[in-house]
């Protein structure tokens, strides 16, 4: 990743994806694009190294250190120490993980806090957690704005998504966890609409533990392994709730013991997705000349020109994203009593966000492909929608299984 004084250059970035003609895709908030280098890597990874060496690719092509070795990668976006991120299984598993070995860090306390605009299956996660260890765990909500005032003396683990998947609102990392620290409250904060996003700074903020997933803004594709953070300070201590047997110190000793691994390695569960992590390893590739910053604040632009001229040429819709961007991350999400039908005429007309219920529209704005051309064109595409009445068709309100 860029660390030097020369400004990213998106035009570049833009052409590593594989992009549709004729579309403008506004939804790598929730699926990024192809990279253009990812089907041939995981292309080589079938023929070359699964199809020459056979199982000799674990330890030839490099599959076993691939999980470690891709962290490190991730690691440089998030502001993590080496060695402290590792990938694989699914971000639900990785939540649970991390809660869980959270909660033991701090036996005498039995509240995880967490707030009512966080992704639903952290909740669900917490939730089934809470119910197995049947210890007297409570899983307390509050209002997003009320996180503050909430953490007390009784917390024993602040959980978050720092990016709220709805709306946009944008968590102070830095500030609620320094008020965490002194009270004792552990912290895990779920990335999955940062990491790629926005700037993010866990070993400066003094996370304890972090999460998040890599086919949102990081473009593995569907279905690519999540990663787990966990602070320095506490890699060798924390005892993995699931024993999966990479996380072992000995994995082909075969003990019937479980022994953990050292750092990092522990928070490993089952055989890493080998083909999923060769095209996340292509698309790592698109970062190693980008620049966070720059990333951010081209977002900043690109975003305010959007919320200008949907606002300006669209008055039935009301903006639910902040309107403050230092409070807002890389996405800006609309309401209509409609949002569905109307987001479903325009990706028929070539512009691709998503619906979250009731009556969300999101649309992500990701620099690495989206420019001023196709801002300005999404706004023309989605008044015209509007003004001419053509969301309001049957096919529209049809509702599909993924919204």
């Amino acid at each position: 990743m860029r660390s030097n004084g020369a400004m990213t250059d998106f035009a570049k970035t833009r052409a590593m994806f594989d992009l549709p003609d004729g579309v403008i895709y506004l939804d790598g908030n929730s699926l990024g694009p192809l990279p253009r280098a990812a089907a041939g890597r995981v292309a080589d990874t079938i023929s070359k190294e699964w199809g020459q060496q056979l199982i000799r690719g674990w330890n030839d092509a490099g599959w076993m250190e691939m999980p470690r070795r891709i962290g490190d990668r991730i690691a440089r976006l998030i502001g993590a120490e080496p060695g402290s991120v590792v990938l694989g299984d699914t971000l639900s598993i990785k939540v649970y993980q991390a809660l869980a070995s959270a909660l033991e860090l701090n036996p005498g306390r039995k509240v995880i806090l967490s707030d009512t605009g966080n992704f639903p299956t952290d909740l669900y996660m917490a939730d089934g957690l809470v119910r197995s260890l049947d210890r007297g765990h409570e899983l307390r909500l509050t209002a997003p704005d009320d996180i503050e005032a909430a953490l007390t003396d009784e917390i024993a683990v602040l959980m978050l998504t720092e990016v709220d998947y709805r709306t946009g609102r944008l968590h102070d990392m830095a500030r609620l966890t320094e008020i965490a620290r002194p009270k004792g409250i552990i912290t895990v904060w779920d990335l999955a609409h940062s990491a790629g996003a926005l700037p993010v700074d866990l070993g400066g903020c003094d996370v304890d533990f972090a999460v998040g997933c890599t086919y949102k803004y990081l473009n593995s594709g569907p279905g690519g392994p999540a990663f787990i953070y966990v602070s320095p300070r506490h890699a060798d201590r924390v005892r993995p709730a699931l024993s999966g047997w990479l996380g072992h110190e000995a994995p082909f000793a075969f003990d019937l013991d479980y022994r953990a691994g050292s750092g990092i390695d522990r928070m490993r569960v089952g055989t890493p997705p080998v083909l999923q992590m060769a095209s996340l390893a292509a698309a790592m590739d698109v970062w190693d000349d980008v620049s966070m910053r720059d990333v951010r604040a081209r977002s900043v632009e690109l975003c305010e020109m959007f919320i200008t001229g949907v606002e300006a040429r669209c008055p039935g819709l009301t903006l639910a994203s902040p309107r403050d961007s230092a409070r807002r991350g890389s996405q800006v999400s609309f309401r209509h009593p409609h949002g569905y039908a109307i987001m479903q005429a325009l990706i028929h007309e070539g512009v691709i966000g998503d619906f979250r219920a009731p009556d969300i529209m999101r649309f992500g704005i990701t620099p690495l492909y989206i420019n001023e051309t196709d801002i300005s064109r999404a706004v023309d595409i989605l008044a015209d929608v509007l003004t001419s009445g053509r969301w309001d068709r049957p096919q529209f309100h049809k509702r599909a299984a993924v919204t």
